[in-house]
């Protein structure tokens, strides 16, 4: 089982909008197959781990980490598979919560005469991994992830210099890992006008789709010589309102820019709708790594699943740096955003980050 889920971790960033998916086939005591998924290497990992099995298939236990598929999607039931090779038994920690399958592997194995087990000391491991791919199961959305660096005074921007950084290189690289791990990127106009970022996936790992760097500009002032503009080659998407200039649009998209216009409340982009339509276009998972105004915005709205602060060992004081969510804020204590499930990943020598996810209700 724990090989089978270091081999799905392989596909990270190479399978969605399919989950991460590793098989292991034990025979005797040893292991005879093994397979991975990949969504442009189409099959799945169960197919990958048979074919290399062959007929020491036959009589065989496969370990995976979530419920076998059911249904024919671009390929063939991975059950029927599992069925024809003749495996005894089927050990798998999650089952799937795609409409499409929701135990059905499960049900039609044991139909079979397929003994299944459910190890569920590998359950909450095996959930993590797939964390965007369950949660868009369950709800249509991406999973949707705040990540900010802050001083440990909470602050995240300096009034007058902003220039060097509140965190480590090994922060960062934390960050860029992150970052790999999502379909989709997405700042404010603020932010991209103030850095000139480029929002890349600077890691060097491979992908099979790029990563969808998305910038919220009501006004469509996304300046056309910045480093996402000129680096666009169908990964950048502009959000804007009804009210942007038309001549704006069409030079941005002439550049390769794609323009959506999603209105929101106070003349604003709607943030709502660019999480609603990336989960439409099947967006696993999104990160927001913006501005205090923006944070506030994204918090407010209820979009936030899960927050991921990276403190520094700095402080910066005074009323004017920015905190790490600014807006008009929560007039009470009691009103507070709360989190739970809480996690401190220690970065040594000094600094730590908090992971943690938003305990609300959302009605949509």
């Amino acid at each position: 089982m724990r090989e089978a889920l270091e081999l799905a971790r392989k596909g990270r960033s190479l399978a969605s909008p399919n989950p991460l998916v590793g098989a292991v086939v034990v025979r005797d005591g040893e292991v005879v197959g093994r397979g991975f998924h990949t969504y442009a290497g189409l099959h799945h990992a169960e197919i990958i781990a048979l074919a290399q099995a062959g007929e020491k298939a036959r009589g065989a236990t496969i370990y995976l980490n979530l419920e076998p598929c059911a249904h024919q999607g671009r390929t063939p039931p991975c059950v029927d598979a599992l069925i024809r090779a003749g495996v005894s038994r089927v050990v798998a920690p999650v089952a799937d919560p795609n409409p499409l399958v929701a135990g059905q592997g499960f049900e039609r194995l044991r139909g079979a005469g397929i003994e299944v087990v459910i190890p569920t000391e590998f359950t909450a491991e095996s959930e993590k991994l797939n964390e965007p791919f369950l949660h868009f199961m369950r709800t249509g959305r991406p999973l949707v992830t705040l990540k900010t660096a802050i001083t440990l005074d909470g602050k995240i921007s300096a009034p007058d210099d902003n220039r060097g950084w509140i965190t480590s290189e090994r922060a960062r690289a934390h960050v860029q890992e992150l970052r790999h791990d999502s379909d989709a990127i997405l700042t404010g106009i603020g932010t991209v006008l103030a850095d000139d970022c480029l929002l890349s996936d600077r890691t060097g790992h491979g992908r099979c789709r790029p990563l969808l760097r998305i910038v919220m500009d009501s006004q469509l002032r996304l300046p056309l010589d910045s480093k996402m503009a000129r680096s666009a080659n169908g990964d950048v998407l502009a959000i804007t309102t009804s009210a942007a200039s038309p001549e704006r649009r069409k030079m941005l998209e002439s550049r390769g820019i794609q323009v959506l216009a999603f209105d929101g409340p106070g003349g604003r982009a709607d943030l709502r709708s660019v999480v609603e339509w990336l989960g439409r276009q099947r967006y696993l998972s999104l990160m927001i790594e913006a501005g205090s105004k923006l944070n506030w915005t994204a918090l407010e709205s209820g979009v936030v699943d899960r927050v991921y602060f990276y403190y520094g060992p700095k402080i910066l004081g005074g009323l004017e740096a920015l905190p790490l969510a600014g807006g008009i804020g929560r007039r009470r204590r009691a009103d507070a955003i709360q989190l739970r499930n809480l996690t401190i990943h220690q970065i040594p020598p000094d600094e730590f980050a908090v992971e943690g996810y938003i305990d609300v209700h959302r009605d949509y």
